[in-house]
Formats: C-alpha cells, structure tokens, sequence
C-alpha cells in the first residue's frame, strides 16, 4: 500500500488527530514514527533534521504558531521572542503566511514551547496539516472601519474552521483527555480531515499585499459608499505548489467565482471547503489540491457545486478595483492620533547578527512602548499604535540597535522573498534563505551598472517547487531543482495577477544574473512609461528574449 494511501488512513484512525503522539511525546526516542510525525504537522509542527550533518540525523523540530491576520499583542511577541531563547535556535522567522516559525526544539523542549505559547493565548493547532491554515489579511492597522473589517473576518473565519478535536489540548496542555471520546467526525473535516492543506486570505479593495490569488480561497472585501462592508467577491482555486517532471502539477491563481454579502460569507467558506474534502484527489496528494479539481471539472461545475451547497444565491462577481501592493513599509498614519511603523526583515529572519541586532532591538522597542505587531505576507512587521510622542524615541531605540529603516533598503531586495530551504527542510533541494541576500548584493549591482538601480523587481526564491515563497507569481522566480541549480521562471507581475512561465531550467546558480543581464538591458531600453519588468516580459514574450541571452547550453524554454 502507498504511502498516500497510508496517510489516509493515518488521518482516519487517529481519534481526532490524536494518534500514538501521547505515547511517543513521553518515550525515550529523539524523533517520531512516521505516523507520528504526520499527524505533529496539524498540530503545527514538523519534524526535521540538519541535512548538513552526516552520519547519525540529530532530529529537531520547527514549531509554527497560527496567528489570523498577522496580529499579536506586545506579550504575544515578547512571548515567542523568549521561546527563541529558552527552546530554540534563538531566532524567529516570519512566514510568508503571516505567523511565526522556531527552528531547532528538541523533542523533550516541544510541550514546553506550546504551553508557553498558551499561555498568552496562541495556538499552534492547524498551522499546518490536511486543514484550513493561518487566514491570512492586510495588516494595516487603522481606525477605518474598513480595514477593521477585514481583519475581524480573518478571526472569525479562523475560529469558526478550527477542527473540533480537543486533541491539541489533551496532547500539549493538559495532558487530560477533556472529553469522555473524540468525536469521529469532525462537523466540518470529516473523520479523514482533507485531501491536502487550505489557504484563505481576505484582501482590502485595490491593495493585494496578501497576494490573494495564490490561495484556495479568496476573498476581497468590497465597501459601499458610506465606507460599510458591502459584500465579499469570492476567488477560489489558487495554489502554488508544482512537481519538477509532472507536467499534471501546475501553479495557478484562483478564478473569480461569485459574491456574497456579509453574513453568508462563512457558510460559502464552508460550502467551499467541504467541495475540496468531497471531490479532492485521495489517492495522489500532488493532485490533492483544490485547484485541481477545478481544473478538471470546470468552473462552470464548481459554480454550480457551491451554489447546491448554499441556502442563498450566490451573486456575479462585483468590479472592483485593479490591484497594487502596498508592503505597508515606514512610518503611517493609523488614525485616532497614532501611527505605525513598518520594519522590513529580510527573508522573515528576526537575528541578532553583529551590530544589527534586530532581535534585541525588536524586543527592546515592543516592552518598553508596549506596541501591538502585525506580520506581513512579505516577512517584515508592523510595529502599531505608537503615540506621535513616541515617534522620535522609537526611532532612536531601533537606530541604538542597528535596525534599518526601509529607506535603506533597494527597492529590489524591499521586495524579495526566500523560503528556509537549506539546513532543515527535508524538501529542499537548493539553497534559499542563506543564498538570496548575497544574490540580491550582485543583482543591485547589475542594476547600477544598467543604470537603473532603483527599478522595483520583486525576487523570490524557493529551494523546491512546492512554491511557500511564492515565487511563481514573481517578476523573477527562481526555484531550486538540482545541486546550486534552479528552475528562472519570468513574467509575473508586481501585483500578483499573472502567473511566471519557465523561461530557462537547469541554470546555475552562478549564471543566473549574467543570463539575465542582457535582458535587464533590453528592458531599459524598451519599455513603455511605467512599464514593470514582469509586464514588460508578457508583452515582448520569451522567444525574442532569447535571442538577448548568450546560452551556455541547451535551455528549456517555457510554453
């Protein structure tokens, strides 16, 4: 029987995502059965080891805590910032999903991390696994009611789609099994819970700091004219994941499907969700996801689908305006005589590294001006509600500690992003997060010397194509496929509507920006006004591209 399969089963006998893992959190091994480890990712953790280290593995684990829209109160951050400390690798790192990841938990230091995290009420239950992931929002904060909106949804949405296994608790705070049984069906899941992970995230009209489209939900709220919620266009079908050799597997961006007022937005979540656990793909988890099955049903069916699901009319899709992102970056204006700041983190990775001591500074300026946080999806924070008193004193605090401000940033490497990859995770197949800032340093470079430095390509790289970066709906998507060398996708766009092709496979590492160089040159001299890169590449189109390329070898050229 395939481990597909098996995992199906895993899924269906655990008792509510319970399992053998009180048995194995006690026994005397460093690591997990593979059932066992299955089964930790729904409870937002993952095993891994250094890949680094030969011989005998040294297992570890990452811990990821679930946080809808971004939000975390002064000692929500200062409490993970300590487990950094206590029971990590004493370093934090923002996902592109908006919550926080530990690296380096031993297996003894697990309950103690996530009770720790409880107690300031953070959960980790579903940050990962067969089940809706972290609902991800715009985080800006405001006193504008319609940003408050948004953000009140990614809670409500993330509550109401919470398995209903008390399992978590049982296992991690406990330790006493609340309830006589677990139930056998979850209301929502089902006894097998879903083919495969479910993303959701909720846009603010005209801003896709979210990149909305990439998920198997969207949703993007629309405002009347006096400023009220009006409804929801729903987007479905989003996802990024893709199999280097399996031209079955595909990024896609998610198909404007309907709008629905308000109050019937949850039950068309639901409804949606109980299509992908009906209808997904069992048997082979790279065609698990919902997207596939919109693709092979049609949108037509799908449409229809949701509407027999609802008790309501699912309405056309509503104009609404073009998208831009917005990173939310420096200082802003957040109403009732406040503001916020936007910190960029490159790659996620909050270290105190020689005299930039982001960490220590980050702490410092949270407790001593007891600052709410919002994540972004583009790895940085927003630190809120900071009296116009305030301002100097936190600015001079993050200078004491070396932390930069965005103007001291390229517009490039602002918007870049990179997964972990390499050492832990055991998908990766490249380098990542520890390549990107040094090919950023060379490709700001190249930039100058074509005399446009301050061009504002977005980057992003991944060690393997399942695409948590999203580096598919990039200007530049570079995704790990062999030893140093990557997958140079082109043509997506800034604002995260058009989906990158494969330009050119196999590439080294190093001969990444010497092959794009020329084509940097030639998007200088022939772009129209306010042309970006990625549209300027759909419109000019891959083949007279490569005629400006000098090929070492053979490439393979996208469709």
């Amino acid at each position: 029987m395939s481990k597909k399969i098996n995992l199906e089963n895993v899924k269906a006998s655990s008792e509510g995502l319970l399992g053998t893992i009180p048995e194995e959190i006690n026994s005397d091994t460093d690591h997990f059965t593979e059932a066992g480890k299955q089964l930790l990712k729904f409870h937002g953790i993952y095993e891994q080891h250094d890949r680094e280290v030969r011989g005998e593995k040294i297992y570890s684990f990452m811990i990821r805590s679930k946080l809808p829209g971004g939000q975390l109160t002064a000692e929500q951050y200062i409490a993970h910032d300590q487990i950094a400390d206590k029971f990590a690798n004493g370093t934090l790192r923002i996902t592109t999903r908006q919550d926080f990841q530990f690296h380096g938990i031993l297996k003894d230091d697990l309950r103690g991390s996530i009770q720790e995290l409880n107690e300031t009420f953070v959960s980790t239950f579903g940050a990962c696994g067969d089940i809706v992931r972290n609902v991800m929002a715009c985080p800006a904060p405001s006193d504008d009611l319609q940003r408050n909106a948004i953000q009140d949804y990614a809670l409500e949405l993330s509550n109401a789609l919470f398995p209903a296994s008390n399992s978590y608790h049982q296992i991690w705070i406990d330790g006493t099994q609340m309830i006589e049984t677990q139930p056998v069906d979850d209301p929502i899941y089902g006894k097998s819970y879903l083919p495969r992970k479910f993303k959701i995230a909720i846009a603010y009209p005209g801003d896709n700091c979210i990149d909305v489209y990439t998920n198997d939900v969207g949703l993007v709220a629309l405002f009347d004219d006096n400023n009220n919620l009006a409804g929801f266009n729903v987007l479905a079908g989003g996802g990024m994941g893709v199999t280097h050799n399996n031209d079955q597997t595909f990024a896609r961006l998610a198909d404007p499907v309907g709008y629905v007022l308000p109050d019937q937005v949850l039950d068309t979540v639901k409804a949606i969700v109980g299509i992908h656990r009906d209808y997904g793909d069992r048997e082979n988890r790279k065609h698990a996801r919902l997207k596939y099955i919109i693709h092979d049903r049609g949108l037509d069916w799908f449409q229809q689908e949701l509407q027999s699901r609802v008790d309501f009319t699912v309405q056309p899709v509503q104009p609404m305006p073009e998208f831009e992102v917005d990173d939310h970056m420096g200082w802003h204006e957040q109403g009732a005589a406040l503001w916020y700041l936007g910190v960029p983190v490159e790659n996620g990775r909050i270290i105190d590294r020689d005299d930039y001591r982001l960490r220590s500074g980050l702490r410092a300026v949270i407790e001593q001006f007891n600052l709410p946080v919002r994540l972004t999806a583009q790895q940085s924070l927003l630190l809120t509600s900071i009296t116009d008193a305030d301002r100097p004193a936190v600015e001079e605090l993050l200078a004491e500690y070396g932390i930069k401000g965005i103007e001291e940033f390229s517009n490039v490497r602002r918007y870049s992003l990179a997964c972990p990859a390499l050492p832990t995770c055991a998908l990766a197949i490249t380098e990542a997060e520890r390549a990107l800032p040094g090919f950023i340093d060379n490709f700001e470079k190249t930039l100058a010397d074509l005399d446009i430095p301050d061009e504002p390509i977005n980057i992003r790289m991944t060690g393997c194509p399942n695409g948590c970066a999203r580096p598919y709906v990039a200007e530049i998507g570079l995704v790990g496929r062999s030893l140093n060398k990557y997958t140079l996708y082109l043509g997506g766009t800034a604002n995260g509507t058009h989906v990158g092709r494969v330009f050119l496979d196999l590439v080294h590492f190093d001969d990444i920006i010497p092959t794009l160089r020329p084509i940097l040159a030639q998007y200088r001299d022939n772009r129209q006004a306010n042309e970006s890169f990625g549209v300027y590449v759909n419109r000019i189109g891959f083949e007279a591209l490569l005629h400006s390329v000098e090929l070492q070898s053979t490439p393979s050229i996208g469709d």
